[in-house]
């Protein structure tokens, strides 16, 4: 019998517009930024921020382990000739950018709520983009945090998915053990990490296309969860 279900939150809980990709939209994030707070930036800046942001996409250069957002943006703000002081609101603004059309899919809300009130232990599991600080990252599920016992990402961990160690400490915190969880995600990472940790897995595919990670269940709408519980 399941006592504890993790999600991953980006087109888990939440759906994003923008590409899971940010490749193609460094330039106009950092161009909304310069227009926000008057900079002016040169072609060799965008160029020096596009080749930092490069190296820190996990969709370009996989990792393990987690980036901080500081150590990320002292580099790009030293590159792009932006003062330092200036590193939390140019953070703030270019996160921003890519999460300003973000919105909770529309079962979420009364889906967690019903698993709280089955005393299902509820937490979350999801990679920041670029270091995110859980204050941007967890802030798209705010209307809902209120059901979650454990809201994680991978800076609370360290690591990436998917590294096991996430649901491992995860499990610990619940004090649930792993063979009681399931982790409900959307990409095959989400998967193999359910797999690596040991735990039920379960694939939110909300387009039908046929996807096979290995998943142990798949369900095409969260509120399918609750009938596991009936």
């Amino acid at each position: 019998m399941l006592k504890a279900i993790v999600f991953d939150i980006g087109q888990t809980l939440v759906e994003y517009k923008k590409p899971l990709n940010w490749s193609e939209l460094y330039r106009s994030a950092f161009e909304s930024v310069s227009e926000k707070f008057g900079y002016v930036f040169s072609e060799n800046h965008y160029q020096l921020a596009h080749r930092i942001l490069t190296k820190y996409n996990t969709r370009v250069n996989p990792r393990d382990y987690e980036v901080s957002s500081n150590r990320i943006f002292y580099e790009i703000l030293s590159a792009m000739d932006i003062p330092l002081k200036d590193i939390e609101q140019v953070k703030y603004h270019f996160y921003l950018y890519f999460k300003q059309d973000a919105s909770l899919f529309p079962e979420v809300e009364e889906t967690l709520k019903k698993l709280s009130d089955k005393g299902i232990l509820l937490g979350t599991l999801s990679d920041v983009a670029y270091g995110m600080d859980n204050v941007y990252a967890l802030e798209d599920i705010d209307a809902v945090i209120k059901y979650i016992d454990y809201p994680f990402t991978s800076n609370d961990v360290g690591y990436r998915k998917p590294c096991a160690k996430g649901l491992k400490l995860l499990s610990e915190k619940m004090r649930t053990d792993i063979k009681e969880m399931a982790f409900v995600g959307d990409e095959e990472k989400d998967i193999v990490c359910a797999a690596n940790a040991g735990i039920y897995s379960i694939l939110i595919n909300r387009d039908n296309a046929k996807k096979n990670y290995g998943q142990n269940k798949e369900i095409n709408s969260l509120d399918e969860l609750l009938k596991m519980f009936d």
